[in-house]
C-alpha cells in the first residue's frame, strides 16, 4: 500500500496545541518539519547526532517523568538506533512517544533507499522490544488516533508514519549548540535555570 501522508502535515497536526509538550526533534528532515510547524524553545533539535534522538528524549522523559516527551525522528535515524528501543522498553517511561516519519530515504545524503523501502516494519520491532502501542499509519483514516496516543496514550508508545518522499525546502532550526541547549533549560525549568 503505498503512502499518501505528507511529512510536514503529520508533524503539524503532531505539534498543533502542543501546550507544555517536549519534544526533541531528529536530525534533518524532522527538525526541518518541528521547525516549519513554528519553532519552540521547548523543542530540541539534532545537529550532527544521528542516532541519538530516541536516547535524548529516553533522558529527558526519565529525568522529567511528569512532563510528556514526544521525540520526532526519521526512518534512517531510527534504523541508526534501533538498539534505543530496547532500553527504552526495559525502562518503560509512561510519558515517552516516539514518531518516526518515514519517507522510506536517506534524505541528508541523496534520498538513497532505507531498509523500511525493502520491508522492514519498525513499530514490528518496537513490539518485539516490548512496546505495547506501536503501530504503522499509512493514510489519513488512522491520523488523529495515532496523534492521540502520542500525546496521551500510556508510554512508551511508537508510531511509524509512512509519508511520500519529497524535497521540501528548508526550514533551519538554530545551529548554535550552547544557545539550542540554553533556551531548552529556561523553557523548562525557568529563567534562572541557565547558570552552571
Amino acid at each position: 500500500m503505498r503512502a499518501t501522508l505528507r511529512r510536514r502535515d503529520v508533524v503539524r497536526m503532531l505539534l498543533a496545541e502542543r501546550g507544555d509538550l517536549l519534544v526533541v526533534a531528529g536530525l534533518g528532515s524532522t527538525a526541518w518539519d518541528c521547525t516549519a510547524a513554528g519553532d519552540s524553545a521547548l523543542t530540541f533539535p539534532m545537529w550532527g547526532a544521528m542516532g541519538v534522538a530516541t536516547m535524548t528524549g529516553l533522558g529527558l522523559a526519565l529525568a522529567q517523568p511528569k512532563r510528556r516527551v514526544l521525540v520526532i525522528t526519521g526512518d534512517g535515524e531510527m534504523l541508526m538506533g534501533l538498539g534505543t528501543l530496547a532500553t527504552i522498553a526495559v525502562q518503560r517511561p509512561k510519558n515517552l512517544a516516539i514518531a518516526v516519519i518515514d519517507n522510506e530515504r536517506y534524505g541528508e545524503t541523496g534520498m538513497q533507499a532505507t531498509h523500511t523501502a525493502h520491508g522492514v516494519d519498525l513499530a514490528a520491532i518496537a513490539r518485539g522490544c516490548g512496546f505495547e502501542g506501536a503501530r504503522v499509519v499509512r493514510r489519513d483514516t488512522g491520523l488523529q488516533a495515532a496523534c492521540r496516543m502520542l500525546r496521551a496514550g500510556a508510554g512508551p508508545v511508537l508510531v511509524q508514519f509512512k509519508v511520500v518522499a519529497e524535497k521540501l525546502p528548508l526550514f533551519l532550526p538554530p545551529r548554535e549548540g550552547s544557545l539550542l541547549r540554553s533556551r531548552f533549560r529556561r523553557a523548562l525549568l525557568g529563567a534562572g535555570a541557565d547558570t552552571e
